[in-house]
């Protein structure tokens, strides 16, 4: 009786393992890098019409409530209310603003993705002189579950430019120093 009790205990063993190996995995997620890349892209490209129409809640709607916001010299701002303060001061100046994207990487789960590039803003004073600077920037975009992308963190710096080696000095001033 007991190796009629170890062949069917072996038995439903072998059954169940089969029957789990036979189960079909879940399917992947479709893979819609792609499309998000172009979202994101043409998210780019509003905020920049945006911007330059002077339109405070459009380039707005692209954060996300609990999005941070950090540029040179000034402290981070968290939350959507405070980074509207910094960019309704931007918008504020005689700014023209350009974006050149270098690269939109989208991760393979669909929900994070990662831009970068370049900012050139040109300034005209009262005067009428003009200034450009440059700056790099990096945002990461998460998607929502309305399928949307909003930017949950926004960061740039000025670009520096490279510093010219010191001049050597020549023999007669390091002799002068002695």
């Amino acid at each position: 009786m007991s190796r009629n009790r170890s062949l069917i205990f072996a038995a439903a063993f072998i059954a169940c393992f089969a029957a789990g190996c036979g189960q079909q995995q879940p399917a992947a997620p479709p893979d819609t890098r792609a499309a998000d890349e172009a979202t994101i892209r043409a998210a780019d490209a509003d905020f920049v019409k945006n911007a330059a129409a002077k339109d405070l809640e459009k380039c707005m709607s692209y954060y996300a409530d609990d999005a941070v916001f950090f540029t040179s010299g000034v402290p981070a701002a968290v939350g959507k209310d405070n980074i509207r303060k910094d960019i309704q001061g931007l918008l504020a100046a005689p700014v023209q603003i350009n974006i050149t994207v270098a690269s939109v990487y989208v991760a393979r789960s669909g929900d994070l993705a990662m831009d970068s590039g370049t900012v050139q803003e040109t300034v005209t004073d009262k005067k009428g002189n003009i200034s450009t600077s440059n700056s790099d920037y990096v945002l990461v975009w998460k998607k929502m579950a309305d399928g949307s992308w909003k930017i949950e963190a926004d960061t740039s710096a000025d670009e520096v430019l490279p510093q010219r080696p010191a001049a050597k000095k020549s023999k007669r001033a390091r002799r002068r120093k002695r």
